[in-house]
């Protein structure tokens, strides 16, 4: 069975000091090959802790995820990580850390340089493939990392915060990046985020994600990651659609994190 299967997924993390924390309680989704969904929600509610399950970096207190058919049960290349910082070995050129993946599988160097150069030239950086990554600005190590991950060549791509720490216009032209290579690769590509038009722009299906215990809420499929692949993405924001769910799903979020301080303050 290809795809991605998120089969009731529960997740408990022990404290120190013997009381423990419900992160993420029965969360199942059944994600097709090739599908761009995004994942909203209030801070604390488990978006990234199930991102890191999927990636295999966490094992689920309960549940499981499937990927293709089988269990995940670790870290593996078929599943890319894309973090808010790019995770890059800044002292390599950016040549050397697109091809890492592929000189660690033992591909024949004529193959994997052909493979970095298709890339480098899809994310817009041939001109700077011999430059250390710490010459370069964040948006162009984003560039890098989306590069690197794609040479691996993996089924499903994990994306967290990738472009939080970016300003408005490279934020944009990265939006519309990641929009390509969606369209071009076929890729399944999960991207959390905290940004509501961000998620409407990237998610051709969109999940809101209720505060702890972490669980799903709301889920919509939405035409305008698929509008935004051959348009300029302001004139997608001017869309009416985009504008009301826009709303729905800032109070939706803005009500959520009411009630979380508001929880905290009856504690207090």
């Amino acid at each position: 069975m290809s795809g991605l299967k998120i089969d009731n997924i529960s997740m408990r993390f022990e404290l120190p000091n013997g009381g423990s924390v419900q992160a993420l309680q029965n969360v199942s989704l059944d994600i097709a090959k090739g599908e761009l969904m995004s994942v909203l929600g209030p801070s604390g509610c488990g978006k990234t802790t199930l991102l890191n399950i999927v990636a295999g970096f966490l094992a689920p207190t309960s549940g499981r995820v499937e990927l293709n058919g089988h269990v995940v049960t670790g870290p593996a290349a078929e599943r890319g990580m894309v973090f808010q910082q790019g995770a890059l070995f800044e002292w390599m050129s950016v040549r050397k850390n697109v091809s890492f993946g592929p000189d660690m599988k033992g591909m024949p160097k004529a193959q994997s340089r052909e493979i970095v150069d298709h890339l480098l030239d899809t994310v817009g950086l041939r001109d700077f493939k011999d430059k250390a990554v710490y010459e370069l600005s964040g948006g162009m190590q984003q560039r890098v990392a989306l590069a690197r991950c794609l040479a691996n060549d993996p089924d499903v791509i994990l994306m967290d915060e990738p472009l939080g720490a970016l300003d408005a216009l490279t934020r944009e032209k990265m939006q519309g990046l990641v929009l390509k290579l969606w369209k071009e690769t076929g890729k399944t590509i999960i991207l959390i985020t905290h940004s509501v038009e961000e998620a409407l722009l990237l998610g051709e299906r969109l999940v809101v994600m209720a505060p702890r215990p972490g669980r799903l809420h709301r889920e919509y499929r939405l035409p305008f990651a698929e509008m935004g692949v051959n348009a300029d993405l302001r004139q997608v924001k001017k869309h009416p659609d985009f504008a009301s769910k826009r709303e729905e799903i800032l109070s939706m979020i803005w009500d959520m994190e009411e009630e979380i301080m508001g929880r905290t303050e009856s504690v207090a």
